[in-house]
């Protein structure tokens, strides 16, 4: 059910459009040392022009805003030291006119390009749209993208890319039990192709987390016959299947309640490989894919308010192996109070200013490069969570072969000599020349995890590479823009390998390359830039 709708049923006096706005520690890269962070607190980006809602990061490190209820997104460039909380916001292309929507589908391709479809509102109106756009960071523009054939609504739909790097997009409301419709897009044409039968129930509020094998879990949020079902989608056939009971409902879903909204939290796979399973009321799961069991995670507290729990809302890991979540006391209610789970138990940890005035569902997450949490609240405070120091080193990437000029770029290069602009004895690894495209290969370049989770209604995964430059003399960041991705799988022990472009007007000079996958950076090699 919506939220909104739900809110007007339940007699909270509330309208049918979003309420009005609310008035890892960092790489030593990415802090100026004067201007210190204090772990498990928030600070202020730099206040956005707009009402910020869902938030992307493109894989140049920059990161892409929607302003809520609009076409507009606007983009959020770090500083020369790669702080986002000194970051500068400017303007992108806007999408079609009319495609306006809140809630939707939202992944970055692996070719760098951005899709949205969907959107439960155009305008702040129920839509339940099919409609969808992609982007083009390079020409800054966007292209509509027709549905799948048949499908009446996308709506607040959840969608992600495979390990195979397909997109998965599914329908919110369109099918009946064991006929949930998903299908995959097919690059380059823009075509898609039916999968996921043998669904027990509508995709509606479920949410989606890869696991380490490439399979996704979910639990059913639907299921009107069965209301602790969980199943798992097997990419190699293309078919759900059950995958047992949760020890106890999570599911916000009453069968004899026509007003239950359906809503559950995201599901959230740690670095242990095991998967959080937040509750819509209050109850949480674990699920253990080694055994393919599922136990009872602690509950959420009751505060003044009334039992917290996580009806849409955000979660992200961070580099520490924690767990950052986002609760609120019953549903929609406010206000919010953000937990850790160490695997064991949730902890209260600080909440940003809008807190007191904001429930779960106004929140999105982003892990940044720097291992900090960006989060937006569909007000121009975007705000930074800085964890507690400590990095899982099971997820750490590691570069296993080192940059090499592609062949379409080998014939430009103006300066193909020898190392010779090395003082002190250092050689480094590569000579990198601006403007010009080169191919890495990295273990763990994905990462262990898909970063930041919320379910059906946004995604914000970062389970691709990163290539970030610190500058030895300057110390100055540059972010190469990365694509063509060579997979999308996630887990301890599997390789990849990326394309990246040196910008043409990067600063020279001795520096620093590290791949980043969700906030934790690969040991270094060196690098001359040309």
């Amino acid at each position: 059910m919506s939220r909104w709708l739900a809110l007007v049923l339940c007699g909270c006096g509330v309208s049918s459009a979003p309420p009005p706005p609310s008035t890892g520690l960092p790489s030593a890269a990415a802090l100026a040392p004067a201007d210190p962070v204090t772990p498990q607190t928030w600070r202020p980006v730099t206040t956005a022009p707009f009402d910020a809602a869902a938030p992307l990061l493109l894989t140049d490190g920059t990161v892409m805003v929607q302003e809520l209820q609009t076409e507009n997104w606007w983009q959020l460039t770090p500083d020369n030291f790669g702080r986002y909380d000194h970051g500068t916001w400017s303007q992108l292309a806007p999408m079609q006119p009319g495609y306006s929507p809140l809630y939707t589908a939202s992944a970055v391709l692996p070719d760098g390009r951005v899709i949205v479809e969907g959107g439960e509102y155009i305008a702040g109106n129920f839509a339940f749209s099919t409609d969808g756009s992609l982007y083009d960071p390079l020409a800054n523009t966007w292209t509509p993208v027709s549905p799948p054939p048949s499908w009446a609504t996308i709506g607040d739909a959840s969608g992600m890319v495979l390990a195979s790097g397909q997109f998965m997009l599914s329908s919110c409301c369109d099918g009946a039990p064991g006929s949930g419709p998903t299908a995959l897009l097919q690059l380059p044409s823009m075509t898609w192709a039916e999968t996921g039968g043998g669904k027990l129930d509508i995709n509606d509020e479920e949410s989606w987390a890869m696991l380490w094998d490439d399979t996704i879990v979910t639990v059913d949020a639907n299921n009107t016959a069965n209301l602790k079902s969980t199943e798992i989608y097997d990419p190699a056939n293309g078919q759900w299947h059950y995958a047992g009971d949760v020890p106890v409902q999570i599911a916000d879903l009453d069968p004899n309640d026509p007003n239950s909204s359906h809503e559950v939290g995201p599901n959230v796979l740690r670095m242990d490989g095991t998967v959080l399973a937040v509750g819509g009321n209050g109850h949480n799961a674990l699920y253990d894919p080694k055994t393919m069991t599922w136990a009872s995670a602690p509950d959420f507290p009751v505060v003044a308010q009334g039992q917290l729990d996580t009806a849409d809302g955000p979660a992200a890991v961070l580099p520490n192996g924690n767990v950052l979540v986002a609760t609120s006391p019953g549903v929609f209610n406010t206000p919010t109070h953000f937990f850790e789970w160490d695997g064991q138990s949730f902890t209260e940890v600080a909440g940003p200013p809008n807190a007191p005035v904001d429930t779960t569902y106004q929140q999105m997450m982003l892990v940044l490069p720097t291992g900090e949490i960006l989060m937006t609240d569909f007000s121009p405070d975007v705000e930074i969570y800085t964890p507690a120091p400590g990095i899982v080193d099971a997820a750490v990437p590691v570069i296993t072969s080192g940059p090499a000029l592609l062949a379409a770029s080998r014939g430009t290069v103006q300066d193909p000599s020898p190392v010779d602009q090395v003082t002190g004895g250092i050689t480094p690894v590569a000579d990198l020349f601006g403007g010009h495209t080169y191919k890495m290969s990295a273990l763990r370049m994905n990462g262990i995890t898909q970063g930041a989770y919320y379910g059906d209604d946004e995604q914000a995964y970062t389970n691709y590479p990163l290539v970030r430059l610190t500058y030895r003399d300057s110390m100055h960041v540059v972010y190469c823009r990365t694509h063509d991705h060579s997979t999308r799988a996630i887990g301890p022990d599997k390789h990849g390998s990326t394309q990246f472009d040196v910008p043409a007007d990067a600063e020279r000079g001795l520096a620093d390359l590290e791949v980043v996958a969700n906030g934790i950076a690969s040991p270094a090699i060196l690098v001359n830039v040309k």
